[in-house]
């Protein structure tokens, strides 16, 4: 990370975030460069990227208890941004009821991804709440999300993955149920399963069972963990006991900077996010930047990589997630040409993909990055 000239700014791509002391101001041209560069989405919740005028679609085509101003609402963020939960249940408990309707929420967020130079993403869905209170099963819910997704790289040379997400508000049984539906219904695109949802009602070792099952039928395995500030043994669970391929958020480990050293040189990967509500509600305005321990775990030696976790009520785009990181945290232009190949390495697709991007993204980095005048590497 380079010293930078102090500015006030807030990027165009992003919702509010607090002025930077680190802060960079960037011409047309160099903000473009954050767009065009080739780059993964490894952390997106495929329900908090639906879009607005979405929602109120399905809000109306199904009759749901939701006012125009209720689903305005849920779209509002601020200088204190509240979490996006209640929005997501809001989602599974009235909207999504058919598999119609996941098929056009899939679809449009890989079509908002790939405008947003994203050329593969592996994203999240929690199937519980939708069998349990929208009545769908899985296998019909996740045909829609499947079909969108074909269809998307058909039309916008888009690759994705799915993984279905435990929900740690539910019970352990029902996470075990859930993987059961995962392992019954196999399909090449599902590559593995996550956990999500609120972290101090649902401490990781509650569901290892569910991760043990998933990692006897070959699946892959990722976890949000030291989010909401929960304490660093979060990630050392999930990481040690459960035996996870990368970590979601994963912040708090910079308070075990011994092990998070040790994690750095395992080259475990860490899917962080800038516009994380739980760091704009807690850190003081001035001190957000400097103080977010995104910095701290780069000291560390983390390889980390930047996403928008829920980009339509986050209010950012994959490109402000990738700008904020040089605008506002200090990152320089060669810590993102890192973090693009930390995300190719820790991403699920094949290793034939994978050496692919490998050989031919680093030159386009380069050239984009020449030709916008952001820096050199």
């Amino acid at each position: 990370m380079a010293d930078q000239t102090p500015a006030s700014f807030g990027p165009a791509s992003i919702g509010y975030v607090p002025s930077s002391p680190l802060a960079r101001t960037l011409t047309d041209s160099q903000r473009s460069f954050f767009e065009r560069i080739p780059k993964v989405e490894l952390h997106c919740h495929l329900l908090g990227a639906v879009r607005r005028d979405t929602f109120l679609d399905l809000a109306e085509k199904h009759a749901a208890p939701l006012s125009r101003e209720d689903v305005e609402g849920f779209y509002h963020r601020g200088s204190k941004p509240i979490g996006v939960l209640r929005v997501l249940r809001a989602l599974e408990a009235h909207l999504l009821l058919t598999p119609e309707d996941f098929h056009r929420i899939a679809y449009e967020y890989l079509e908002d991804a790939a405008a947003g130079g994203i050329r593969h993403t592996e994203f999240f869905w929690n199937p519980t709440a939708t069998i349990r209170d929208a009545g769908l099963p899985y296998d019909a819910a996740v045909s829609g999300i499947l079909s969108g997704m074909r269809e998307a790289l058909a039309d916008f040379d888009i690759s994705s993955l799915l993984i279905p997400s435990i929900d740690r508000e539910a019970p352990a049984a029902d996470a075990l149920a859930m993987v059961e539906q995962v392992v019954a219904h196999p399909d090449p695109l599902v590559a593995g399963i996550g956990i999500d949802y609120r972290e101090p009602d649902g401490p990781p070792e509650m569901f290892a069972a569910a991760y043990a099952l998933a990692k006897r039928h070959g699946l892959r395995a990722t976890a949000h963990a030291g989010e909401f500030g929960m304490p660093w043994t979060n990630v050392a669970t999930v990481v040690d006991d459960i035996g996870v391929d990368r970590v979601d958020h994963g912040y708090t480990i910079v308070d075990n900077p011994d092990l998070a050293r040790s994690y750095a040189q395992r080259g475990l990967l860490f899917t962080i996010v800038p516009t994380n509500s739980y760091y704009l509600r807690t850190l003081a305005p001035d001190r957000w930047a400097l103080d977010h321990p995104i910095r701290r775990m780069a000291q560390l030696g983390l390889k980390m990589h930047p996403n928008t976790d829920d980009p339509t009520l986050h209010h950012v785009s994959p490109a402000g997630a990738w700008e904020l990181m040089y605008t506002h945290l200090g990152f320089d232009v060669a810590d993102l040409r890192a973090m693009m190949l930390n995300g190719i390495d820790g991403a699920w697709a094949s290793d034939a993909q994978r050496a692919e991007w490998r050989a031919e993204w680093p030159a386009e980095f380069d050239a984009i990055a020449a030709q916008t005048g952001i820096g050199t590497v």
